[in-house]
């Protein structure tokens, strides 16, 4: 995904454990897909062009309460 514009950032508003600081987030996309932001993993291989990244679960708490589900 080429258009940062269309990213919908929906944690880390400086509430959270990390504050202002660059953290783990989740992003929502103008096509209702998500992009992540963590640190990088080295759990397993992933496929070619994939990638793992690693995120707190109170990151995805707070997704999903922006998103109200």
């Amino acid at each position: 995904m080429s258009e940062h514009s269309a990213l919908t950032r929906l944690t880390g508003n400086g509430n959270g454990e990390c504050g202002e600081k660059d953290c783990p987030n989740v992003y929502r996309t103008a096509t209702g897909s998500f992009v992540v932001q963590g640190g990088v993993s080295d759990a397993f291989t992933p496929p070619a062009g994939e990638g793992l990244v690693e995120i707190p679960e109170a990151v995805l708490r707070e997704a999903i309460r922006a998103l109200g589900w």
